[in-house]
């Protein structure tokens, strides 16, 4: 397209138009196997501007590709024309209406959200998807999705009472009950919205078409359903035979994923906060067969949840270390167990419902193992769940789980038959089939195991969806469950409801949307499911060397290629985790791990140059990441940016040049080292306004931001102090590693740290290095090898020794059990230095728990203490070792502040042009909490950065960790 058009359409907008290479490379995917590259994206800032985006498709032939969150399974948000993401501006809570229970929302609220904000109102928004977090109620009702709640809140269908539309000619429709004789006057006005009425009721009237939906549609009982659109829905009215209701449109725009209207609000019906009071009873089967048999019995009670999973999924949990521990629950090796809660707002109703379904299965007498599981450990089974999933399609190589078959649902009288048919199907194709089911609502998840970038494996792709989906119909079940048609089963709605039935649907769509406009290529028309893929098939493998060892992800490219799309870094500040916390302050996908990795995907694949890191989107793309390695944790993929970001910026600087401001960072120990031999006029200089300020401005560092203090201090001659003279000799010898930091900024840290260790009675050996966390922040790798070569030599004594290495910054200790394991190949020596390296507060939670240390040396005082945590040590270790070692003093009040990243993180929050985002990114969750206590309570924060960023965005001194426990000593 010329662009001069796109960028007057870009002058009209109130909101952005998005056309570089770098918006149009991050949403040409969503989480399916599809990539198609938009022409550009759009953020529509009110409805004035859908309606100018609606004129230029119609004047142009351009698609509009409706976005929210962008986590569709099956490629409804990528598309060749413009995306229109909403997820920026259309993100308001409009109106509750407390006495109906109705809500009216923008598309882009996001579920969770929504339900934070009506909680105090005791009421909730029922459908609730695995995405919840993050996927937005346009996309809910786009895809009319449902999740784990559905046998008893119902689907989002259900939900909708009203949409504001803006039709396919720019005007506006509001789309609610009407009784016949609105109905009657509506379709008689010349309007668009008329004649939709109008040409509908011709269509539902006719004997012929109405036969055709009852005979070929999927079973009325089947709740979960979107296969195509959902005229038979349109049939339950009074205008077509039923008295039970009045005629809604609505209920065809749910789960038309966009393909004939575009909506601008919704008004939702909402529900009494579930009961609190829950059990769940674990039934374990020796054999598929038995598990699926006790489906239908349990679901005549009343059941709030009745999930399935399967010896694949248990099995992937075995060796996990994390999940070890949730799965207290697992009796033997099941073939399948049901997961049945039960909720109630008694304790004698709840064990009344539990006495029930107890007999129940009792009766059957399939089950060989029943658990009641009670309180939190019903959130550690549901936790396993999850954690199987996510393991399961975390697989290093080219081989993945593929969602083509992971949305069929049948009538619970059928499931049984249905999976042991399906069974056979997968069998025949050589896939290990994984049961994964919303088994109360008759749905099946399971992907193959493909590699899509193989012809032969593209092939297998559309023959198993073919045999599965003829199968599905077999059973007159919905190939599209929850997840929707999309790209990759719309292909097969004229298999799943005949010939007839799809030619009413074209008609359909030709009255909404005649110049096919909306989402096109999606239910009707529809494109491929086998071409358009994320991967060119057979291509030839870019060769990308890295400095870095990817090779547990078989190369850097594949590393980015384990993201799925699925879109957890879009999760917001409210939520758990610290996952992309630039993505908080900015709400741009750029600066999501999705959007990093996809980014990093595209344009290692597509560069033709011979550094194909010397990219400029890279470097934009990258700017912001703060290098805190939720990632690295909370993705369930693993993505780890911020390996990926040192990676990226050796590769650019080696073509580009070094910056001098990455220079004075990156080599700031031996600044340091220098200026602390005559750190009182250092010091000086760096405090002074004139001098000081020349050196930021120089340096490129935030004016707002002061130079930490700089000094010299002898440490060996402090351990004497203490070393000697306490020193219980039947305890360990610990080996207390003194970082760069602690050496020249943070020496009280150091000093407590020492005089602890020695009262505690162990025997201290100190030993100093610089870890090289400043030089891989900034991307000098080959200064960062030379670094961890010489810390490896240095070490050895202390690992043949099997001595703990003991650190008190969090970001220099774990690197030496994370980078480092990419800069050294004597892989032995490395896998011992990750189990003896530990933080200070991992050490002494061990001796703690072995009872080496007792409260009996600790005061008796009483105080509140709060915890803000480094980043590294919530994504690599555990912070309950730093709440346990706290709670050591057994009048201390502990609890641990619910903050991500303080938005310091190192240089970052030093850099002028980040300071505003460093800033923000402090003021979301840490400042107010920090604020908020009492001026006595301990700020406990064993990061450097966290500590200056906690004074500078609140004027509170925290202290590490370590320092609190010192004070607290009485020995």
């Amino acid at each position: 397209m010329n662009k001069n058009l796109l960028k007057a359409l870009s002058e009209e907008l109130q909101g952005e138009l998005m056309v570089d290479d770098l918006s149009r490379a991050l949403y040409s995917t969503d989480a399916s196997v599809y990539r198609k590259r938009p022409l550009a994206v759009a953020y529509p800032k009110n409805t004035l501007d859908l309606k100018k985006l609606i004129q230029f498709a119609n004047a142009h032939t351009v698609g509009l590709i409706p976005r929210t969150a962008g986590t569709s399974l099956a490629g409804q948000c990528v598309g060749d024309g413009i995306v229109v993401d909403v997820s920026r501006h259309f993100t308001q809570i409009l109106e509750l209406d407390k006495e109906k229970k109705q809500i009216k929302v923008q598309p882009g609220v996001v579920r969770d959200e929504l339900n934070q904000y009506l909680k105090p109102f005791g009421l909730f928004f029922g459908p609730n998807t695995s995405t919840s977090n993050r996927c937005m109620i346009g996309g809910m009702v786009g895809n009319n999705s449902s999740g784990t709640t559905s046998i008893q809140y119902g689907v989002t269908r259900d939900k909708v009472i009203a949409m504001h539309c803006v039709l396919s000619d720019g005007s506006e429709a509001i789309i609610s009950d009407i009784s016949k004789a609105t109905f009657d006057a509506k379709k008689q006005e010349d309007t668009l919205e008329g004649k939709i009425y109008a040409s509908l009721e011709q269509e539902l009237s006719n004997g012929e078409n109405r036969k055709n939906i009852l005979a070929e549609f999927p079973k009325p009982s089947i709740h979960r359903r979107n296969t195509g659109y959902a005229v038979d829905e349109l049939l339950k009215n009074n205008l077509f035979g039923s008295e039970k209701e009045d005629f809604n449109l609505c209920k065809l725009l749910a789960g038309s994923e966009g393909t004939l209207a575009f909506t601008t609000e919704i008004t939702l019906q909402l529900d009494d906060l579930p009961p609190p009071l829950s059990a769940m009873v674990a039934t374990h089967y020796k054999t598929l067969e038995d598990c699926l048999s006790d489906v239908a019995p349990v679901m005549q009670h009343n059941l709030h949840t009745c999930e399935m999973m399967d010896k694949v999924i248990l099995d992937c949990t075995k060796n996990n270390r994390a999940q070890l521990a949730n799965r207290f629950f697992v009796d033997g090796d099941p073939a399948g167990i049901l997961m049945l809660e039960l909720k109630a707002y008694s304790e004698e109703d709840l064990e009344s419902q539990l006495k029930e379904l107890l007999q129940t299965i009792e009766k059957s007498g399939l089950s060989y193992a029943n658990p009641i599981l009670m309180g939190d450990d019903i959130n550690k089974a549901i936790e396993l769940r999850k954690a199987g999933l996510g393991l399961l399609g975390n697989m290093v190589g080219d081989r993945k789980a593929v969602a083509c078959i992971e949305d069929t649902a049948v009538a619970l009288e059928d499931l049984k038959d249905f999976i042991m048919e399906f069974s056979q199907i997968m069998k025949g194709y050589d896939q290990q089939a994984v049961y994964y089911a919303h088994a109360g609502a008759g749905e099946l998840h399971l992907r193959p195991i493909l590699n899509l970038k193989k012809s032969e494996d593209v092939v297998l792709f559309r023959s198993i969806t073919t045999d599965v989906a003829k199968l599905t119909k077999k059973y007159k079940g919905s190939f599209s469950g929850e997840h929707g048609d999309g790209i990759v089963r719309a292909e097969f709605i004229p298999l799943m409801i005949g010939d007839a039935n799809y030619e009413l649907l074209k008609r359909v769509k030709k009255m909404f949307d005649p110049n096919n406009i909306f989402n096109p290529g999606k239910i009707v028309d529809a494109f491929p499911m086998d071409e358009s893929l994320r991967y060119e098939v057979d291509r030839q493998e870019p060769e990308v060397k890295t400095f870095m060892d990817f090779s547990d992800s078989e190369g850097i490219l594949k590393a980015a290629e384990k993201c799925n799309g699925s879109g957890d870094c879009r999760k917001n500040h409210t939520m758990s985790g610290g996952m992309c916390p630039s993505y908080h302050a900015t709400k741009d996908e750029k600066d999501t791990t999705r959007g990093r990795a996809n980014a990093l995907r595209e344009f290692l694949t597509q560069s033709d140059k011979t550094n194909r890191f010397d990219q400029k989107e890279l470097k934009e793309v990258f700017d912001l990441c703060l290098s805190c390695k939720a990632c690295a944790s909370e993705c369930p993929s693993n993505v780890d940016v911020a390996t990926l970001k040192a990676e990226f910026l050796y590769q650019y600087q080696e073509s580009n040049g070094y910056p001098l401001r990455s220079k004075l960072f990156a080599h700031n120990t031996k600044v340091n080292a220098l200026g602390s031999k005559i750190s009182g006029i250092t010091n000086a200089v760096y405090e002074s306004k004139i001098l000081g300020g020349f050196l930021k401005k120089t340096a490129g560092v935030a004016s707002e931001r002061s130079f930490p203090k700089v000094y010299n201090f002898n440490f060996e001659r402090h351990l004497e102090q203490f070393n000697l003279k306490n020193t219980d000799l039947s305890k360990k010898k610990v080996v207390l590693y003194l970082d760069e930091f602690t050496k020249y900024l943070d020496i009280e840290v150091g000093k407590d740290a020492i005089e602890l260790l020695c009262k505690l009675g162990y025997d201290v050996e100190l030993f100093y290095a610089e870890s090289g966390r400043t030089y891989l922040s900034k991307g000098f790798l080959k200064q960062a090898k030379k670094l961890v070569s010489k810390n490896m030599l240095k070490l050895a004594p202390y690992l043949e020794k099997n001595i703990p290495i003991v650190g008190l910054e969090p970001s220099a200790i774990l690197s030496f059990r994370d980078e480092y394991q990419r800069l050294h190949d004597d892989r032995p020596k490395l896998t011992k230095l990750a189990v003896q390296s530990l933080l200070i507060e991992e050490f002494l939670a061990k001796e703690i728990a072995q009872g080496h240390i007792t409260n009996e040396s600790f005061t008796e005082e009483e105080r509140t203490v709060k915890i803000h945590n480094h980043c590294h040590q919530k994504a690599l270790s555990d912070q309950k070792v730093t709440f346990d070692v706290l709670n050591l003093p057994k009048n201390y009040k502990v609890t641990i502040i619910s903050s991500g990243c303080c938005g310091m993180a190192g240089s970052f929050g030093y850099e002028k042009e980040h300071y505003e985002t460093s800033m923000k990114v402090g003021s979301l969750k840490l400042f107010p909490a920090v604020e908020k206590s009492e001026k006595n309570t301990l700020i406990a924060a064993n990061g450097t950065s966290c500590r200056h960023q906690i004074k500078d965005g609140t004027n509170r001194n925290a202290e590490h960790p370590v320092s609190i426990l010192r004070k607290a000593l009485i020995i």
